[in-house]
């Protein structure tokens, strides 16, 4: 049967590259108040496709951005078939700066054999593998290998403020789910599909280190207080050794050390750091000592200034002594990482940093703790021969250096391990100018899904 819809996945690539560029034209922009409606709009379009492929479907209002929540009836799987929950959103982030697309970014383009729009990788494209998946077992077997759930929400890019809310009215539904379906990560590489195991997770904080009450000439003031902008650049210069370590007491305590399975699987992948550093600009790459760059990338915490605010920022200059200055920071954590304990631990070790003749302000921002999902599990098996059939080649297992709060909160809400099966590629310029989706990635991501369903259905039985 998988092999009849495969076949019609191969004879309706077109249709399905149409029907994705409809989705991706609407702006579906969460952040901005100004497109609520083009974010309401990318939600009942998908109502109408999931109910088009049989699903019982739903729009839950949320204070902000609707949840679509969609199941198969009865009638459309087998009886006694595993219960699968698929997680994505609909929302994009802003396309902001325009003059930077080569074309417009609602305006869906294919170049060069890519997709150009924004969301044509996070995270419209990828969902849309699976919505053109089932649409294929609908199509060619009348029902779906899985009992299926489907939830997608508006607000991911925002920070997903009312998603478990929808969870837990849901419960009774999502908890009979055994496993968590998630394609919002990449491949390692072109031609080399991956299964993403690991995430890390994040802390953040602003600091804010006041001096006098109000901005000063730094000719007549200048070397009788202390300056906020020096004193918090000495600050931040303490938070890392000449290693690349982080100076702060106890925070590597919980690191988990990777086993010797995972730096053999990461030393065989075809990783070049001079390639690596020509890719991103820079004359050498630069990190804590005594860790390789893919280990630093996805398995090390790390703490990074974000931003830095203090002073005259307009052009020309202006000889004024701040009396405020602040600093935006994240950590990414790793496991067995805690967010809270590690925020407790960073105020303690910058208040301890602060030079005299200032005063410290830290605001928290945001917390996420980390995610491992067992490699082994009989979801990662089907998922891996799923990829296998939809690239035609033995997924890698690959961490990811960047947070999916879901994943954590799906765990604690209903205990479900996730399996992060993603389409896209490194290179895909989510979240910046000319975002796209290769078209051989995403018409193999329809047969990976299609299969993912299959493999599914057997390996959870």
């Amino acid at each position: 049967m998988l092999d009849a819809v495969l076949l019609w996945i191969k004879r309706n690539e077109k249709n399905s590259l149409a029907d994705v560029k409809t989705w991706l034209a609407i702006p579906s922009v969460s952040t901005q108040p100004d497109h609520d409606q083009d974010t309401r709009a990318a939600a009942e379009w998908a109502v109408l496709n999931l109910r088009t492929i049989g699903l019982d479907t739903q729009l839950i209002e949320t204070p902000r951005h609707p949840c679509v929540l969609a199941t198969t009836p009865p009638a459309l799987h087998p009886p006694g078939a595993p219960h699968v929950l698929l997680y994505g959103h609909y929302d994009v982030q802003p396309a902001e700066p325009l003059d930077q697309w080569v074309s417009p970014p609602f305006t869906p383009t294919v170049r060069d054999g890519k997709l150009f729009a924004r969301g044509a990788c996070d995270d419209k494209g990828q969902v849309h593998c699976h919505l053109a998946a089932l649409l294929a077992w609908r199509q060619i077997n009348g029902q779906l290998p899985c009992r299926l759930t489907v939830l997608l929400e508006g607000e991911e890019e925002i920070g997903s403020s009312n998603l478990m809310a929808v969870v837990q009215a849901h419960r009774d539904l999502l908890a009979s789910a055994r496993t968590l379906i998630i394609s919002d990560v990449n491949q390692f590489a072109p031609g080399v599909p991956a299964l993403v195991y690991g995430l890390r997770g994040l802390a953040g904080a602003e600091l804010r280190l006041r001096g006098p009450n109000t901005d000063l000439h730094s000719g007549m003031y200048g070397g009788t207080v202390r300056n906020p902008a020096n004193a918090l650049a000495t600050l931040i210069a303490g938070l890392h050794d000449k290693n690349g370590h982080i100076t702060i007491p106890g925070f590597y305590d919980d690191v988990r050390p990777l086993t010797a399975l995972e730096l053999e699987q990461w030393a065989a992948l075809p990783f070049s750091e001079t390639d690596y550093a020509r890719e991103l600009g820079v004359p050498e790459l630069w990190g804590e000592a005594g860790f390789s760059t893919l280990a630093r990338k996805w398995a090390r915490p790390t703490l990074d200034v974000n931003g830095l605010t203090s002073g005259y920022q307009g052009p020309g200059g202006k000889t004024v002594l701040p009396a405020v200055a602040s600093a935006k920071i994240t950590m990414r954590l790793v496991p067995d990482q805690n967010p809270q304990k590690i925020l407790d631990l960073f105020a303690a070790h910058v208040q301890r940093l602060t030079p005299s003749g200032v005063t410290l302000e830290v605001e928290r921002h945001g917390e996420s703790p980390p995610a491992l999902t067992p490699m082994d599990s009989p979801a990662m098996t089907a998922a891996a021969e799923a990829l296998e059939i939809g690239f035609g080649k033995r997924p890698v297992f690959m961490r990811e250096g960047g947070s999916i709060p879901v994943v954590s909160w799906f765990k604690d809400a209903l205990g479900l391990d996730t399996v992060m099966v993603g389409f896209g590629l490194p290179d895909d310029h989510i979240h910046a100018p000319n975002e796209k989706l290769d078209l051989d990635c995403y018409c193999n991501g329809i047969r990976t899904a299609a299969a993912l369903y299959e493999r599914l259905a057997h390996h959870l039985a």
